[in-house]
């Protein structure tokens, strides 16, 4: 693996673990397996750092989820595969983590909302729009709307509310809100194949927020 690589892929670790102010050069150059000078041929400061190491998380992502989309039988099991996709995620992040990247790096933040605008509304209205012509969310959906609300969302979990304070709240949060916007846009004919498509892809996840309790 590069250095660049290492490197970005170092601080995504440590920013979603321990949240983005603590963490410091040091700390990722450490991480990485780098000498400090070796990070800052590549960056000149923190802010570099979150600004790329976000970009770059975000295409991967965002990546994923496209791969996910293509494979999948239909819309439907798109969405569950995706949900079950960031059920993994969230096991994983510090709840503060998009808080803190909100408050001490705003251009940071406001890069990476923008790509979800960009991009992650596309693909949910696009999965919305496809599910209605198999049949399996409502014909009456505004598809554009509920991608925008699915997208926001799942920022709303990631800032410091009354629903997460815990990372296993977060899970937990993460995966009510996802079945909740589920039921909400199928028919009883998605309903049906949805109960199906939660025993294969979800089914562990729950099993595991379960544990934690």
């Amino acid at each position: 693996m590069e250095a660049l690589d290492k490197i970005l892929s170092s601080s995504i670790e440590l920013f979603t673990q321990y949240g983005f102010k603590t963490i410091t050069m040091d700390d990722i150059a450490r991480r990485a397996g780098i000498s400090k000078k070796t990070l800052y041929q590549h960056f000149a400061n923190k802010h570099e750092v979150v600004s790329e190491t976000m970009t770059w998380y975000k295409n991967n992502t965002t990546a994923n989820c496209e791969c996910m989309l293509q494979d999948a039988e239909n819309a439907l099991e798109a969405m569950v595969k995706i949900l079950a996709f960031f059920d993994g995620i969230y096991k994983r992040i510090n709840p503060m983590a998009m808080f803190e990247m909100q408050r001490f790096f705003p251009e940071a933040y406001k890069k990476f909302r923008e790509q979800l605008l960009e991009r992650d509304v596309t693909m949910v209205r696009d999965n919305i729009l496809q599910g209605i012509k198999e049949g399996f969310y409502r014909p009456d959906l505004n598809a554009e709307l509920l991608a925008r609300f699915r997208i926001e969302t799942g920022l709303m979990m990631l800032q410091p509310t009354l629903m997460v304070n815990e990372r296993s709240e977060l899970m937990s949060v993460a995966l009510e809100l996802g079945e909740h916007f589920m039921y909400g846009i199928m028919t009883p004919s998605g309903i049906e194949q949805y109960k199906t498509y939660k025993e294969k892809y979800i089914k562990q996840g729950n099993a595991t927020i379960q544990a934690t309790q």
